[in-house]
């Protein structure tokens, strides 16, 4: 797809800044509200003072959560072409860089639009399911890290505290304990209700809990992150996503080193991927005969974790990609 003309947009809370970049003439720079009446009023009036044909032009912005929600809304609803893009990868292709302000931000993104507009990905409506789970999955762990402080505080302060003091703190603190495990639970049953309300989550979320290792939140978390294995088809692209592909590190004959996975990954996921590899290393399959072979030959056990953890990526997509349940190996017998 080409595009003749570029709008960078910088998001923030309550507003938004437009830059408009044209072939050979000199950048437009507009300001509306974070709100869909706002933006869908704004971008009209600059289609209209500049000729502008939606098809020819690439909105890009940096993704910032939930702020470019209603952004969203209007570009799905009104069929304008949007690329939201990593705000590290825009930032680290425009060099040294000195002040900043919304409006040279702006002017920025629609920049790097221009030049990599060839790169684009342009956002496509996907399944308000994915949406709603990821919010519940961002509550859920503020939730569980709330829970886990507390609990911190009860079992560190109980030998410090004057007993009598710590009692009435104790029971104060048990009690907020006790009403975030009722809104976990709330919150468990309600994304629970939501895989089963939607037939291809659900039926990704069978396939990918057969595998061992595999459980409810690794699942879930992978879901999301795929919008139900769209966003992502390539196993080791999105192995990379999670920190788990490992890569070169060498220049010349003075820096070598082995190869290492990236610390630009999303922590979360590889966490819970770390969690299934130790889960399925502690049961008896093909996996804890892997792990058991390659230490023995000599391996560093992290690096084996890390293959196990790819090896369950690569499973994940198997199944969903074959619409079939995971069905374990048959182990010969050891004569």
């Amino acid at each position: 797809m080409t595009f003749k003309n570029f709008i960078g947009v910088d998001v923030s809370k309550r507003n938004l800044d437009l830059c408009l970049v044209k072939e050979q003439e000199k950048p437009s720079f507009y300001r509306c509200l974070n709100t869909t009446s706002a933006i869908t009023e704004t971008l009209t009036i600059i289609c209209n003072e500049h000729g502008l044909d939606r098809d020819c032009v690439l909105l890009c912005a940096e993704h910032t959560s939930y702020y470019t929600r209603p952004l969203q809304q209007v570009c799905i609803e009104g069929s304008y072409k949007l690329w939201l893009e990593n705000a590290a990868q825009i930032k680290c292709s425009q060099g040294v860089q000195r002040g900043k302000d919304d409006k040279q931000d702006a002017g920025r993104i629609a920049i790097y639009a221009q030049r990599f507009a060839d790169k684009a990905t342009i956002l496509q409506a996907s399944k308000l399911v994915y949406e709603q789970l990821a919010y519940l999955s961002a509550e859920r762990e503020l939730l569980l890290k709330d829970a886990s402080k507390y609990r911190a505080q009860l079992k560190d302060e109980a030998d410090f505290i004057d007993p009598a003091f710590f009692k009435a703190k104790k029971k104060r603190t048990q009690r907020l304990i006790k009403e975030l495990e009722a809104s976990l639970a709330a919150i468990e049953k309600q994304i629970s209700t939501l895989i089963d309300s939607d037939a291809d989550c659900r039926q990704q979320y069978k396939l990918l809990t057969s595998i061992d290792g595999i459980g409810k939140q690794v699942a879930v978390h992978t879901i999301i992150e795929t919008k139900g294995f769209t966003r992502f088809t390539d196993p080791r692209k999105f192995a990379c996503h999670a920190g788990v592909a490992p890569f070169k590190y060498f220049s010349g004959s003075s820096i070598r080193s082995a190869n290492k996975v990236s610390h630009r990954a999303n922590k979360k996921l590889k966490t819970l991927l770390h969690m299934a590899a130790l889960s399925v290393l502690r049961m008896k399959n093909e996996l804890r005969d892997y792990f058991d072979r390659k230490v023995a030959e000599g391996k560093n056990k992290m690096s084996v974790i890390n293959a196990i953890r790819a090896k369950l990526i690569a499973r994940m997509f198997a199944v969903v990609n074959k619409n079939i349940k995971y069905q374990k190996r048959l182990q010969s017998p050891i004569a």
